[in-house]
């Protein structure tokens, strides 16, 4: 049976200024440029420069006739302006690492990636051209933290389908084997495991522990892993030097080598605000690159008012460089309000940070206050989407170094003393706490929250848990050391 419901709601719709400002607002610096630039090729009208003298109050906006046409929702585009993927426009772009600020072409760093200096290595092997095409196949299969997780049987038949090569998975364990040992060492393995291996294997047989080390790789990786050091000492027969001296040789190495290495561009920061002491207050700036000045061409803008001084009726060619111009000049003066509104709330956002966190910017760390997006939200009357929106993925350059905007929220924990600290705070004395320890015998996450209440902070067990874990503290278990009396 089909029944027919009819409901009625509320809803907010954007407009698409709007949707073109919110784009602009979650935009870093580097991509805002790419997105500008992006817009300038797609838009003629629109280019970088302050505006003409002559030009100041003029109103060049095509509205007055706007208003005597129909709407001019009927006549602009609005699916091809608002349904541009954003890829084109460079939202996805990366945000520019570099400490270095304001500079247009910043020098990239020249670097040989680990690919090109393990194929030049390989040079070196003396290997046969059949070799040579694995070792190839080899290389380009390592991922970037330097291991090499793709089965050799489909190296394999990699090479066997390009170059019709009748090979052995012996034949690719071979030339495996080579470049594992080429540097750095380790690199290519399959499993954490092989990679140690591999490193003590190239070691010389003088080393202390070398084949303590070996033994309790191979014969007790899970034990190691694990840090069951008494069932290592009952399965390999050592006593607590021996033991601690094959450990200390085995941390020694590097469990990720190349890690990184592989990337095809080096990353940098680019802050897109800079806090400075001015006396007893702070001055804000915002780089130069988030707010360049954008003008309409004047070509095109003589070219529009000495079109809009005519009749055109009846002139097709006339007409349609007149509707041209009418969208792109309208599709300008949107974006340069947009970018200057953009800048407007970056500002406001920023100098409502500085207010509540005044003391962190006075005297470094160890001075957040808790502070959440609702906080920022009620001082500048936006909403917290809005802060969001500007937070996220924007940097700011203090005299205490870089320091990403969302550093500055955390929640807020009250202490014995009836005073809110921030989360971040309680992080550091537990990270502290942690570092004191004896690490024969390290604490219990409901031991460390103990601690912390005697400290003046009473926090639950299970938030001793989560914090812990975002530290990247591992469990009581894995923090256990050998240490010698």
């Amino acid at each position: 049976m089909l029944n027919l419901r009819q409901n009625q709601s509320l809803q907010q719709k954007l407009s698409p200024q709007q949707i073109q400002y919110i784009k602009l607002l979650q935009l870093p610096t580097l991509a805002l440029e790419q997105r500008i630039k992006a817009e300038m090729e797609q838009n003629p009208l629109l280019e970088e420069g302050e505006e003409e003298d002559e030009f100041q109050g003029e109103d060049t906006s095509p509205d007055s006739e706007l208003s005597s046409e129909s709407s001019s929702d009927d006549e602009f585009d609005w699916d091809e302006f608002l349904n541009a993927p954003d890829d084109l426009y460079g939202y996805k772009a990366q945000v520019d690492r570099s400490a270095e600020e304001d500079e247009r072409d910043t020098p990239m760093a020249a670097m040989s990636s680990l690919a090109e200096g393990l194929r030049d290595q390989v040079g070196l092997l003396d290997l046969d051209e059949t070799e040579e095409l694995i070792a190839d196949q080899i290389i380009g299969s390592i991922d970037e933290d330097g291991y090499l997780r793709r089965p050799v049987e489909s190296i394999l038949d990699d090479v066997m389908f390009n170059f019709g090569v009748v090979l052995t998975e012996a034949d690719v364990e071979r030339v495996l084997h080579r470049i594992q040992r080429l540097d750095p060492v380790g690199i290519a393995a399959r499993d954490l495991r092989e990679c140690l291996l591999i490193q003590l294997d190239m070691m010389g047989n003088e080393v202390d522990g070398l084949e303590n080390a070996v033994d309790m790789i191979r014969d007790c990786y899970k034990q190691f892993t694990m840090k069951h050091f008494d069932a290592i000492k009952r399965k390999l027969d050592l006593d607590d030097y021996d033991l601690k001296e094959a450990y200390d040789l085995v941390r020694s190495l590097d469990p990720k080598p190349g890690e990184g290495d592989f990337a095809v561009q080096t990353n940098y920061i680019t802050p897109d605000f800079t806090v400075e002491r001015d006396g007893e207050d702070f001055r804000i700036l915002l780089n130069g690159r988030n707010a360049p000045e954008l003008r309409v061409n004047r070509h095109y803008r003589n070219m529009w008012n000495d079109l809009s001084a005519k009749n055109t009726k009846g002139d097709g060619k006339a007409k349609e460089t007149k509707d041209f111009l009418k969208t792109r000049m309208e599709s300008a003066r949107w974006f340069i309000n947009s970018i200057q509104q953009r800048r407007n709330t970056l500002l406001r956002v920023m100098e409502a940070i500085v207010q509540i966190q005044h003391d962190f910017f006075e005297h470094g760390e160890g001075h957040l206050k808790p502070m959440i997006l609702k906080d920022i939200a009620d001082i500048i009357k936006m909403d917290i989407s809005t802060v969001s929106r500007v937070v996220n993925g924007k940097y700011v350059q203090t005299e205490y170094g870089v320091y990403e905007l969302k550093h500055f929220f955390s929640e807020g924990i009250t202490g014995d003393d009836g005073e809110e600290v921030s989360n971040k705070e309680v992080k550091a004395i537990l990270e502290r706490v942690v570092s004191e320890e004896d690490k024969t015998k390290p604490w219990s996450d409901q031991k460390l929250a103990d601690l912390l209440k005697e400290e003046g902070y009473p926090i639950a067990r299970r938030t001793v848990t989560k914090y812990r874990e975002q530290l990247n503290i591992p469990v009581a278990r894995l923090r256990r050391q050998i240490v010698l009396a």
